[in-house]
């Protein structure tokens, strides 16, 4: 059970660095889709407006893969609390 409960750890440091990374692209991204939206209005230009489009579809993704990260973290540490609430050490090294 200890293995379990370490490599549960590790894909649950690894989840949360992974959603961490995400979350500070995609705030990158919505500046991003924010000056496009600006630039679509005023220039009103086919060119503006596509790139806007498909900004906002990459941002769209990425919030979906965002969300997506969030559920497996909240997934992992619902298994880690559950192997460490059955978990009882027989000795110092578990």
């Amino acid at each position: 059970m200890r293995r379990r409960l370490e490599d549960l750890q590790r894909r649950l440091a690894a989840a949360r660095e992974s959603q961490h990374v995400l979350e500070e692209q995609v705030l990158v991204w919505n500046d991003a889709l924010e000056d496009a939206r600006i630039r679509s209005l005023v220039s009103e230009t086919p060119l503006q407006t596509q790139e806007y489009d498909e900004l906002s579809r990459h941002v769209a993704a990425a919030n979906a893969e965002l969300t997506r990260r969030a559920h497996e973290v909240r997934n992992l540490k619902a298994e880690r609390d559950a192997l460490l609430h059955e978990w009882t050490p027989k000795d110092g090294h578990g």
